[in-house]
């Protein structure tokens, strides 16, 4: 992780990165797992992204130590707050979210450290009601700094679904009043992205291409 910086900064192509671990099982707890990692990048184009997977020596070293990757080509369509004081997510004037087809969302927020046994204390709860759903593709908990910096990223069959979930009575609806009643984010941002593609595998295949396997069998 830590060689991994320099070289990302000098590539001209990227406009915004962060490296992240992520907790065990599907993200979602307080223990690391030193297995699981991920890049979050924002690039110059989706051209210039599907290149750097083919020619940046951090993707090729990282390849070369993994026994699986995968890797999700994405398209902003609405984001809101920020990270390190910006918004990498803004889509491009016009943009629209998807009608149809799979969409994926993402998280992103700084905890005070006086909250964060409050809201970690949440989190079983809502990970359970998210396991439970079968309307998500894909779930997993990453972070930039262990138990304060927390990213969640989702992929929902499509936007209806993934509203549903949202506004649904649950451990995530009073985790998010008790958040905004509290103030326990320092800073927080929430991302909605159109799927372009995906290469390479979790867990031995593509979760997109399982989903459409499973809905095209039921």
């Amino acid at each position: 992780m830590a060689l991994a910086r320099r070289p990302l900064r000098r590539d001209s192509r990227l406009r915004f990165v962060k490296l992240c671990g992520s907790g065990t099982g599907e993200g979602f707890t307080m223990r690391p797992n030193w297995a699981v990692w991920a890049i979050l990048a924002v690039w110059s184009g989706e051209t210039a992204a599907r290149q750097a997977m083919q020619d940046s020596p951090v993707w090729r070293a990282w390849g070369a130590r993994a026994t699986e990757n995968w890797t999700l080509f994405l398209q902003s369509v609405g984001g809101r707050g920020s990270w390190a004081g910006v918004n990498p997510f803004l889509p491009d004037p016009g943009t629209e979210s998807p009608k149809d087809g799979p969409v994926a969302a993402l998280t992103r927020a700084t905890l005070k450290p006086r909250h964060a046994l409050r809201f970690w204390q949440r989190v079983p709860g809502i990970s359970q009601v998210i396991g439970a759903d079968p309307n998500v593709i894909f779930k997993i908990g990453i972070g930039e700094v262990p138990l304060l910096h927390q990213v969640t990223f989702s992929i929902w069959p499509d936007t209806q679904s993934m509203a549903a979930f949202a506004r649904a009575d649950g451990p995530h609806a009073r985790a998010i009043r008790a958040v905004r009643e509290g103030g326990w984010f320092a800073e927080e941002l929430y991302a909605r992205f159109r799927i372009l593609g995906s290469q390479g595998l979790w867990e031995g295949g593509d979760p997109l291409a399982r989903a459409v396997t499973e809905r095209q069998a039921a």
